[in-house]
């Protein structure tokens, strides 16, 4: 993949030096979002740095599971994940999407689904799919824009059993 460069800032699949500028950013977007994610900020920060650290040299290369995220020099500012989906193997499952607070409305959601979607395309996964909570009309709002959806399937959230996500699609 390129390095998509947006607003002074460049999208790009992490590395493993990346490992303690994206558990700060891990710890930043659960406090911020943690409907959106499978783990609660305790949980993450419990977790050794060793364990980021593994973490993040196994998403850095290889074709079933990705991460990218949005650098501008320093602290991490997005970051957006994808994964080969267990039951269909032409789809992508994009997760883990977040944009730091002041950084949202420049373009860094489309140059990281982007990545994803380049990334995607060349392991052979021609469809992207992602979920968002039932009620986050931003973020569905977001999602539309870029091409994504509504598939009308709604499923059970993963932590939060009163809670539903709806799943959108789009062609990487």
């Amino acid at each position: 993949m390129t390095s998509a460069p947006t607003t002074t800032t460049t999208v790009r699949r992490v590395r493993p030096s990346d490992a303690a500028r994206m558990r700060a950013l891990r710890l930043e977007m659960l406090a911020d979002t943690p409907l959106a994610f499978l783990e609660t900020v305790a949980e993450a920060a419990a977790r050794p740095h060793a364990d980021y650290a593994a973490r993040i040299a196994a998403v850095s290369h290889g074709d079933q599971n990705a991460q990218f995220v949005a650098d501008p020099g320093g602290r991490l500012v997005g970051h957006a994940g994808g994964t080969v989906a267990p039951d269909e193997p032409g789809l992508t499952l994009i997760y883990a999407v977040y944009i730091t607070p002041a950084w949202r409305g420049r373009g860094l959601l489309g140059a990281l689904v982007e990545e994803v979607a380049a990334w995607s395309r060349a392991c052979g996964r021609p469809e992207l799919m992602l979920e968002v909570v039932v009620g986050n009309d931003r973020a569905c709002r977001a999602y539309e824009k870029l091409g994504f959806v509504d598939t009308g399937v709604r499923v059970p959230h993963p932590r939060i059993p009163a809670l539903h996500e709806l799943q959108m699609r789009r062609p990487a």
